[in-house]
């Protein structure tokens, strides 16, 4: 079975990205898959102030790692002020250049307070993840108006959007576990 990781992309504190992500974790947990939710929250943003560039910093590294140990990720990327947050794009920054996304599939849920669901910041970080040769899950979940539509306690309120993350959740899984065997396949291992 494939381990799939949820990535929290902001690092505000109380986020809705983070209530979501822990949502979509249990969606998985009903499929059976392996899964970790890891917030940028966490991100050693102290460790690289100042611009460590091209530098080894053992704390990025390490946090890196714990995003990138996984056979699909899924970002839930809130939209601040009509596109990603920064600390998303300092963490890609970061990452090992150009292997880290490759070949790697990636599914995409934008949740924003306004009616288009944080469509502008997925479909941006979609070109940076196409442009680090991930493999891109074509099925997409926007959840608009967040807060009217989701909540800790009841989870996904609006039908559409719940049916809609049902079948991003089934259908990543199968994707990423496909890809996994074909990594594992390229690379001479026996799945």
């Amino acid at each position: 079975m494939s381990k799939i990781n949820i990535l929290s992309a902001t690092d505000r504190p109380g986020s809705m990205a983070l209530k979501v992500s822990k949502h979509v974790q249990s969606k998985f947990d009903e499929e059976n898959v392996e899964t970790e939710v890891i917030s940028l929250s966490d991100f050693p943003i102290m460790d690289v102030a100042g611009g460590k560039y091209g530098k080894n910093i053992d704390s990025v590294t390490a946090f890196n790692a714990r995003v990138l140990d996984c056979d699909g990720l899924v970002m839930v990327i809130p939209e601040y002020n009509g596109s990603f947050p920064g600390i998303l794009k300092l963490f890609i920054d970061y990452l090992p250049f150009p292997e880290a996304f490759n070949k790697l599939p990636i599914a995409f849920i934008g949740e924003a307070a306004g009616a288009f669901g944080a469509l502008r910041s997925v479909e941006q970080l979609q070109l940076i993840a196409n442009y680090r040769n991930a493999y891109l899950f074509p099925e997409r979940v926007f959840m608009q108006r967040i807060k009217s539509i989701f909540s800790e306690e009841e989870g996904i309120k609006d039908g559409m959007t719940n049916k809609l993350m049902n079948s991003l959740v089934r259908n990543f899984t199968d994707f990423t576990e496909r890809n996994k065997h074909e990594r594992e396949r390229k690379a001479g291992v026996e799945a």
